[in-house]
């Protein structure tokens, strides 16, 4: 066996590290693994109608396919699903995984932005005011060997800001697009060095495959600039530009195009989302400082923080703004005046700064995204910017340290041991909010009582059980007096009321309401349509709200079954309600509940009982625990014949449900049929 002095320290160290690392990581969100669907999971793991390969070919080829297009993510969703479908378990690992092998090419980049720096020649210092003297040699005043570069990892790792993304899975956006804009800058910096293509290509493929999981990424190549502009003091049109222009044709193309579709996709326009040029300033003035005083002060970190409302005539919001341009400014006039070590501080200072707010440039308020609707900030919106402060504040706080007396750097190292178990404890208690959607918005509402958005979200939850209903109405009630404009509110409002006896006029206004705020809202049609159709004299209505439903979201499985049922109940439409029943079917394979209707309505068509037992038999299949199918498939049996047949599945159905009373009169009725011709077949002659 090799001896601990026989492995290098730089190859064995390292590897130590990382593993403490993802051990950490682990530690953190062990709450979380176990942890159900949150918010807007069902929409990011992998649709029944999209598991097929050619539902492959539609995440990346089929615009709405998805609920945003990020191809790469989804493709990884697919995959996923795959292995282990919907237990969450596995997703939440992955995000785990991801998060920890961030965190070492992290470690890596630094060490390789470090020791890229000490390379630099002295007149590139010197010109850039870092250093007085000969021009000759290496840099020798950075430090070399490992080390400094392990703790900013660590604390990244073990972050509280990080829980969001890591421990809710529709975050997996973050932390794959992040593996690869790791990847992508560690091959350039690669390429920078060599000049190879091989290392070229390598990087822009990881590039965009960060561009394809999510396009916060698109700002890796104005962080590469500055990389080299802090590296080597200035920038060089042939060496430093030229190769990261086609990145960043690729990276407006991304941005655009998701603006686009947060815009007219997925909604984030109209007048929640109208800010004048002047507020969206102040607004970015005061995100910046947000997410820095979460980054020092991990306090008070919640799913929804309140939603501010930018008042330009108030001081605060100028002072946000002024904040970030003296801050800046300070930085610059630091760093050409200075000369020496206090130049080495500013250069790295604002490189930090610029690359943070750049980073966050996509989500300061310029751009319209749909969160804006609950809050102008959340905690996975600074995953990625994060780095530029913890890469600039760890390393440069262990240098200089470490050129203290002996007891100063042994008090630094149990500080920095204190640092990261402090905040480790602190992101392992805030991954316990995301075990389930009720503890996460009951914690939401805890930290911000006015989260309209958290109140309608429980509501859905509680809704599920009828303990649950009077809680969610009063959840509703107030979800709407805190915000009378959320349509999607008086929706699942209407939705709920729509199922309790004698409030289906409140249910109509509700549906009305929400439409009469967002008219192509897609979901509120069908949901008023199903409420028309069970009322007398309002199925033409009904069939005009279907029809508008599916003019705004053409191929929804529900809304054409609920079409079909629909047009059943009319008079001498039974073919247009079987085509729809078809069509729904095509649309969505594995839909039970339609199976189960079409089944029913076949049934009673002569010469259509083999095509109904198909479909009461896919049903089953897909529903093995539904009684009422079990007890009309052996209805049909018994119809045809198929007396033992129909026993089983009767037998089966009061198995399931025992209070079930359909099964246990036809069994009755069978051993009475049996019990008569028993005798007759036992007489002689008979």
């Amino acid at each position: 066996m090799l001896s601990e002095k026989a492995i290098p320290r730089s190859r064995w160290v390292p590897w130590g590290t990382a593993a403490l690392i993802f051990g950490l990581v682990l530690a953190c969100y062990w709450p979380a693994l176990r942890g159900g669907m949150l918010w807007d999971d069902a929409a990011h793991i992998t649709r029944p109608d999209l598991r097929s390969w050619s539902g492959l070919g539609r995440i990346w080829f089929e615009k709405g396919a998805t609920q945003q297009y990020y191809p790469v993510l989804h493709t990884a969703f697919w995959i996923e699903h795959r292995l282990w479908g919907d237990a969450t378990v596995g997703y939440h690992l992955v995000n785990v995984i991801l998060h920890a092998a961030s965190s070492c090419l992290f470690a890596l980049i630094l060490r390789r932005l470090m020791d890229g720096r000490r390379a630099q020649p002295l007149d590139s210092a010197r010109d850039a005011g870092l250093v007085d003297g000969p021009v000759e040699g290496l840099r020798p005043d950075l430090p070399s060997g490992p080390g400094v570069e392990w703790p900013a990892a660590a604390v990244f790792a073990v972050h509280p800001v990080c829980v969001e993304s890591v421990a809710w899975i529709s975050e997996q956006k973050n932390t794959l697009s992040l593996l690869f804009y790791l990847l992508a800058a560690l091959a350039y910096l690669d390429f920078d060095v060599r000049r190879g293509i091989r290392s070229y290509g390598a990087a822009l493929a990881f590039f965009l495959l960060a561009l394809g999981s999510k396009t916060v990424t698109a700002t890796l190549p104005a962080a590469l600039l500055l990389v080299f502009w802090w590296q080597r003091g200035r920038l060089s049109g042939k060496r430093d530009i030229a190769p990261l222009l086609p990145w960043f044709v690729l990276a407006a193309v991304a941005g655009l195009f998701t603006a686009w579709v947060e815009r007219k996709v997925i909604g984030a326009q109209g007048a929640p989302f109208a800010l004048s040029a002047l507020e969206r300033l102040l607004l970015a003035g005061r995100v910046v400082w947000f997410y820095l005083g979460k980054l020092v002060w991990p306090a008070g970190l919640t799913f929804v923080y309140p939603h501010w409302q930018v008042v330009a005539t108030r001081l605060e919001w100028w002072a946000g703004l002024g904040g970030v341009v003296a801050v800046t400014a300070a930085l610059c006039l630091v760093h050409r005046r200075a000369r020496g070590s206090p130049a080495r501080v500013a250069t790295t200072g604002h490189a930090g700064w610029l690359l943070f707010n750049g980073s966050l440039f996509p989500v300061l308020g310029f751009f319209n995204i749909y969160p804006f609707l609950f809050s102008y900030v959340a905690d996975h919106f600074q995953y990625l910017a994060s780095l530029g402060i913890i890469a600039t504040a760890v390393p440069g706080s262990a240098r200089w340290l470490a050129r203290g007396p002996p007891a100063m750097r042994a008090g630094a190292r149990a500080a920095a041991v204190l640092l990261v178990a402090a905040l480790a404890l602190l992101s392992n208690r805030q991954s316990r909010g995301y075990r389930d959607s009720g503890t996460l918005y009951r914690t939401t509402l805890a930290l911000n009582p006015e989260c309209w958005m958290a109140r309608v979200n429980l509501a859905v939850e509680l809704a599920q059980s009828p303990a649950g209903v009077p809680e969610a109405l009063r959840l509703y009630a107030e979800a709407l007096r805190l915000n009378p404009a959320n349509a999607e509110g008086h929706n699942n409002y209407g939705n709920l009321l729509a199922t309790l006896p004698g409030r289906a006029s409140e249910a109509l206004a509700h549906f009305e309401e929400a439409l009469h705020l967002r008219p192509d809202f897609a979901d509120a049609h069908a949901n008023y349509a199903n409420l028309l159709a069970t009322l007398p004299g309002r199925t033409p209505d009904a069939l005009a709200q279907y029809a508008e439903a599916l003019r705004l979201a053409p191929g929804t499985a529900e809304v054409h079954y609920s079409l079909a049922n629909a047009l059943a109940r009319i008079p001498g439409r039974m073919p247009e309600a079987l085509a729809e029943y078809e069509l729904a079917l095509r649309l969505k394979p594995d839909f039970a509940q339609a199976h189960y209707n079409l089944a029913v309505q076949l049934s009673a068509i002569p010469g259509c009982e083999t095509e109904a037992r198909h479909h009461y038999e896919e049903a089953l299949r897909l529903r093995p625990g539904d009684a009422k199918a079990h007890n009309d498939l052996g209805v049909l049996d018994a119809r045809q014949g198929r007396f033992d047949e129909a026993k089983a599945h009767w037998e089966k159905a009061l198995q399931l449900d025992p209070a079930y009373d359909d099964p246990r009169r036809n069994l009755e009725l069978l051993r009475r049929r049996q019990s008569r011709e028993a005798p007759a077949k036992s007489a002689p002659g008979g």
